[in-house]
């Protein structure tokens, strides 16, 4: 209510910005007379002048009217388009960092130009962020053409090109390309072993076009880069085969938290039937410690069986396992579920089961897009994630008016009691709407049902297109023509985003179904008929959008209602639900059931009213509030890793870039020798009392040679002279190498073995994170608080990780042998594939992934983890 109170006296965000926008609007608006005037060329040398007047100022908005002024000239010259006011407005919540909302159809991909051209003028690097290499391709090329008439360059990456044809994409002012493919780079680029190898420059400023898409419904699912690690799959099969002897009086289902558990019966008819399969031994019990892979394995069946469904949440193509995005229907390639979960789902469909993988490099969008100095979006339907954008991105929610005012009809909710009460109430508005040849796009929530929808339509001899994750490839096309006099289009979520459905036809995607010599020819009289056949759609009432299933999210259905009632057109929207659909299954207010028992309703009867309308609303808010709680603890989680992620990315690329990386291991060599002086002779304690042999024997591994301290300990030798004495032998050790080999040699193979040594132990270390992840939660049933555990033992673990670091690094270069061709290899090689360098004797220096975490420590006198500046002995650590 306060919030509502303070919104009405002070007036809200949108507002405010939208008052000191028209200013800005009006001077840009002032220069267009003048611009007109300019030739070609003139125009083009804005371009230099906009720079040369930033460079003085250093402040964009001071150059902004101008240069929206001459984009907006340039896009009429080049492209027969006019940036709206409405337009301008937009492209000034995105130089400001924002998010604009702008309707579909009110021309976001023009928009992005404006912001685009006038970053890249102080010449470091703009990207447009897409969701698919499509959008990413067909926009460069597009908006290209406006970029170059102003003579900036462009270039758009994608997963085919070389890491050079990438490496010159990303140099280009403005850069196009899907947030996969970014996020990939980012990390890719951290697994170089050379800098001039990277192929991103620092990450300046980013537009991203469907942001709501990219940084909330993808936001939890991670970037990962892996490598083959164990072969499970012998026990994936036996598992899965003696799932099928369960039911549902076997377990706990919990479809909303998507989470299953055996009960009592569950877990004995499991020992039984895990014995009889020589899976488990007699003697022991099925939560043995020596029966948890076994365990994991068979929980991991039981989603797999029970949760997750074909059609739905992945399908198989081509043998394979394919992960179906569930927010916008579309294929995810190469995408896996993690911890074994995709291994269960092959073993069910009976495909080839892939190794599971082992984690090499991974971030989340969440992190990635967060490391750019600016940050901006575009998307239909962002204010109902409003506080979220703030919260985790600092993204203001700009809402933009629309050109023309919206004339679609927004009907209230059809609720049914049965699902196929549902289906036939649908089917026959289609029949109806289709007998006037009125166009109609019908929404569905999975390949499943809108595979059966399609059957449906088949019988009653309709004709339609299908478009969702198995029929893919003409997404584009589909939904580009859904607009045309009596088309019937049935779509996934897919239909949500990208392409406009034009009323009446694309006249761009018509033309390219022809010939392309012949396409010119044909430009007047097809855009003559699509503005006919636009007429014709008008009076029979506009697109017709018909959508068989309430989404968790309001968003999701807001993409769907806008899809219709694109600039100002009529169009009409209505939704047919029942008490058997999922959201109203699961999440759905029982005041909606209770109500509907009530009133008596009958089979074939509808109710519809704005209050059931609003109680599902309701119900839709309380899932967006707990899928928000879900990715905001996730981000914490993820923030704990991203301050050690960016220490190790940070070190990699200060030892790439290290002009003499030999002083660098020697600083190391001192502060390792400090260290295991220290361990076994503190300085505190009484001379007598320190461990000569305890660190000989530390030494001598490390050394890879005998040590001997007891002739010098003899000599009275203090502390220091001591540590003096054992890291002198390290420098003369390293001496003898360097005399040995020249200078470039040496350097260079130092530098592979720091590089080599901490990918080594950074992958090893989130091996150990993924298992503390695993099993941090159960820390809440001794009344601790999982987020503080999991920080101070992943603080602890990291501590670790670079203290073997150090040690490794120090021994093996104190081993380097270098061959003749090495020099030759490293020239030929940028990603580090070289074979070691290093004589090794793993007896010595053992990386183990596995770690017991108890036996994890973290220094007291160190500080503590949960960042509250005290010392860990004084903080959590206090006895």
């Amino acid at each position: 209510m306060l919030r509502t109170f303070f919104k009405g006296v002070f007036g809200n965000t949108s507002r405010k910005f939208l008052k000191n926008a028209k200013k800005v609007l009006q001077k840009v608006n002032d220069f267009e007379n003048e611009l007109i005037k300019l030739s070609d060329a003139e125009l083009k040398a804005e371009t230099a002048k906009l720079r040369e007047q930033f460079f003085k100022s250093n402040d964009l908005k001071f150059i902004l009217p101008r240069a929206f002024a001459v984009v907006r000239e340039a896009s009429k010259r080049v492209l027969n388009m006019r940036h709206f006011d409405v337009q301008i407005l937009g492209g000034i919540a995105l130089n400001e960092g924002n998010i604009a909302e702008m309707r579909t159809g009110e021309g976001k991909t023009l928009v992005a130009t404006l912001a685009a051209y006038l970053n890249a003028i102080p010449g470091n690097g703009v990207h447009v962020v897409t969701v698919n290499d499509y959008l990413a391709s067909r926009d460069a090329k597009w908006m290209g053409k406006v970029y170059e008439f102003l003579g900036l360059s462009v270039g758009c990456i994608s997963n085919e090109l070389s890491d050079v044809e990438k490496k010159n994409a990303y140099a280009a002012d403005i850069t196009y390309g899907t947030n996969n493919e970014f996020g990939f780079d980012y990390l890719r680029d951290n697994l170089k072993y050379n800098i001039d190898s990277m192929v991103q420059r620092e990450l300046n400023f980013a537009i991203i076009d469907e942001v709501d898409s990219i940084l909330i419904d993808e936001a939890r699912t991670p970037l990962i880069i892996s490598g083959a690690a164990e072969d499970r799959s012998k026990i994936c099969k036996s598992v899965v085969a003696i799932i099928n002897d369960f039911d549902n009086r076997d377990y706990d289902l919990d479809e909303g938290s998507r989470s299953i558990t055996l009960n009592e019966r569950g877990s004995e008819k499991a020992e039984q039937l895990l014995r009889s399969h020589n899976l488990m031994q007699s003697s022991s019990a099925l939560y043995d410690r020596n029966n948890i892979s076994v365990l994991h394995a068979l929980n991991q069946a039981l989603k797999a069986k029970f949760l997750f469904k074909k059609d739905v949440d992945y399908v198989v193509k081509n043998g394979k396992i394919v992960l179906i995005d569930e927010f916008t229907g579309r294929l995810m390639d190469g995408r896996r579920y993690s911890d074994g979960l995709h291994q269960a789902i092959e073993a069910k469909e009976h495909v080839a089961i892939h190794n599971e993988n082992q984690t090499i490099a991974s971030t989340t969008f969440q992190n990635y897009f967060r490391h750019y100095k600016k940050l901006s979006g575009m998307t239909g339907t962002a204010a109902t994630e409003a506080e979220e954008f703030m919260d985790i991105y600092s993204l203001e929610v700009i809402e933009i008016p629309t050109f023309k005012p919206i004339e679609r009809k927004d009907e209230d909710d059809q609720i049914y009691k049965t699902m196929q009460e549902k289906y036939d109430a649908a089917l026959q508005e289609i029949k109806e709407a289709h007998a006037k040849q009125q166009p109609i796009l019908v929404g569905t929530s999975s390949v499943e049902k809108s595979e059966y929808i399609s059957k449906v339509l088949k019988k009653e001899k309709i004709k339609h297109n299908v478009l969702n994750a198995l029929r893919h490839e003409q997404e584009a096309l589909i939904i580009s023509q859904a607009g045309i006099l009596g088309a019937v289009t049935i779509a996934t979520n897919m239909a949500g985003r990208g392409t406009d459905i034009m009323l009446g036809g694309n006249l761009e995607a018509t033309l390219l179904q022809h010939p392309e010599e012949e396409r010119e020819l044909l430009r007047a009289k097809i855009s003559n008929e699509i503005a006919e056949n636009k007429k014709k759609v008008l009076e029979a009432g506009g697109l017709f959008i018909i959508c068989t299933e309430r989404n968790e999210s309001r968003r999701i259905d807001n993409q769907l209602r806008g899809r219709s009632g694109r600039q100002g057109d009529v169009g009409r929207t209505k939704f047919f639900l029942s008490l058997e659909d999922d959201l109203m299954r699961i999440f759905g207010s029982e005041k909606i059931s209770g109500l509907l028992t009530r009133l008596g309703l009958k089979n074939g009867e509808a109710i519809t009213h704005p209050w059931i309308t609003k109680s599902i609303e309701k119900a839709q808010k309380k899932i967006e509030a707990r899928n928000y709680e879900i990715r905001k603890n996730l981000l914490k989680f993820d923030d704990v890793m991203n301050e050690q992620r960016n220490i190790v990315y940070s070190q990699r690329r200060s030892v790439m870039r290290e002009q003499d990386p030999i002083s660098r291991v020697k600083e190391l060599m001192k502060h390792v020798c400090d260290k295991k002086v220290s361990d076994f002779a503190n300085i505190k304690k009484n001379k007598e009392l320190w461990d000569i042999d305890g660190l000989e024997k530390a030494l001598s591994e490390l050394f890879s040679e005998e040590i001997k301290l007891q002739e010098v300990i003899k000599n009275n030798t203090s502390y220091e002279q001591l540590k003096e004495y054992i890291i002198n032998l390290a420098f003369d050790k390293m001496r003898n190498k360097i005399e040995t080999y020249t200078s470039d040699p040496i350097s260079e193979a130092v530098r592979r073995v720091f590089l080599i040594s901490l990918d080594e132990l950074w992958m090893d270390h989130l091996y150990n994170i993924d298992q503390l992840k695993n099993g941090i939660g159960l820390r809440a049933y001794a009344q601790k608080d999982p987020l503080m555990e999991y920080k101070i033992e992943s603080y602890a673990l990291f501590q670790k990780m670079i203290d073997d670091f150090e040690s490794l690094v120090m021994y093996r270069s104190l081993r380097l042998r270098i061959t003749h061709s090495f020099i030759d290899r490293v020239s030929d090689t940028q990603e580090g594939t070289l074979n070691p360098i290093f004589d090794q004797n793993p007896n010595l220096i053992r990386i183990n992934k596995q770690i017991d975490l108890s036996k994890i420590k973290i220094p007291r006198n160190a500080l503590c983890p949960c960042n509250s500046g005290k010392k860990y002995k004084y903080c959590h650590g206090a006895l």
